[in-house]
């Protein structure tokens, strides 16, 4: 984890959970009402990175669905968003 994303993450949160290798997916702290900050990472660029393990995308994809959003740590786990302009009715 790089200093930057985790310092800042831990300035809002001193309970964070943040991915190591997935820092250049982290995009920010995500706000609730009546609970901590949880850190958020952009969905695709998730799954570029573990594209470049060398699998593929729907590799990266089930990877992703079993080990990481599949992965319950707690309240602070984090949350992961895709942009209005790239979802689609699959991701519904």
């Amino acid at each position: 984890m790089t200093n930057e994303v985790s310092e800042f993450a831990l300035t809002c949160s001193e309970e964070a959970v943040l991915y190591d290798g997935l820092e250049d997916a982290f995009i920010g702290m995500s706000l609730r009402f009546g609970q901590e900050p949880i850190a958020c990472y952009d969905f695709d660029k998730v799954i570029e990175i573990l594209m470049k393990d060398g699998i593929s995308e729907e590799e990266a994809v089930e990877h992703f669905d079993f080990n990481i959003i599949g992965g319950w740590v707690g309240d602070q786990t984090p949350c992961f968003m895709k942009p209005y302009n790239r979802i689609t009715e699959d991701d519904c």
